[in-house]
């Protein structure tokens, strides 16, 4: 199992022009291989945040899946900006310009071509659309912005480089019409005798999954553990008069 970061980076997204559909897939398909997202950051196309931004992932030794950036105009500065992060030149990448040359024959000159450039040592990841590849370089992957190519690219790195693994087992529990300030206690008793546990407890005055008040508590970590915690706190609401849901058992997000 591993944990990523994904960058997503575009004016248009920050301005409102575009909206960002890549979290959400990204997400699922690193959760169903059995991986974690640890964060997300919607960059603009600035070449000094994009290198500040890279070079402090490269120092964290992150995963990183980076969407947009990566064509050949003016406003493309992602491919540069990681080159610069990692102190390397870039450079054309044969396997890469072979592709952009065999698909676009005399018109990959003069300006295709350069989408094969990547940071010196970098690695293809093949693009099923178009077959404008991205580029792999210490655990930092360059998709373009175009969700048809980038998410196929995303489910090809993660098979490529990659073993899945298995996500921590996540309970849920829902208390009906409860409110946190009178729950402290109980959820502090649970943090302190299950600390290797992640806890959580997410209020909602109703919504699609459960229409009253309610709230969600959860743990997320060891099957078991997991599980000892919730009843746990299944047994300590039910002492004090609460009436809940059955527990969910879920993969963790």
């Amino acid at each position: 199992m591993a944990q990523f970061t994904v960058l997503i980076i575009g004016d248009e997204i920050l301005s409102g022009r575009r909206v960002d559909q890549h979290f959400a897939a990204i997400l699922q398909r690193l959760q169903s291989r059995g991986h974690t997202l640890s964060s997300v950051h919607y960059l603009p196309d600035d070449p000094a945040t994009l290198i500040a931004h890279f070079q402090r992932t490269l120092a964290e030794k992150r995963h990183v899946i980076s969407c947009g950036g990566i064509g050949a105009t003016p406003d493309d500065f992602t491919r540069a900006a990681l080159a610069s992060a990692l102190n390397v030149p870039l450079q054309l990448q044969p396997q890469a310009a072979a592709l952009i040359e065999q698909r676009f024959g005399d018109d990959a000159y003069p300006h295709r071509i350069k989408m094969a450039e990547f940071p010196q040592g970098a690695s293809i990841i093949p693009n099923p659309v178009n077959q404008v590849a991205g580029a792999a370089i210490a655990q930092h992957y360059l998709l373009p912005g175009f969700p048809t190519m980038a998410w196929p690219m995303v489910e090809w790195l993660l098979d490529q480089y990659y073993t899945a693994g298995t996500l921590a087992t996540r309970r849920s529990l829902t208390v009906l019409d409860a409110k946190e300030g009178d729950l402290i206690d109980v959820m502090q008793a649970v943090v302190d005798q299950w600390p290797q546990l992640t806890f959580s407890s997410l209020p909602s005055f109703g919504n699609p999954h459960c229409q009253q008040a309610h709230i969600e508590f959860s743990v997320q970590g060891d099957v078991h553990d997991s599980q000892t915690a919730i009843d746990f706190l299944q047994q300590q609401l039910s002492q004090l008069g609460y009436l809940f849901l059955e527990p969910a058992n879920t993969p963790s997000d």
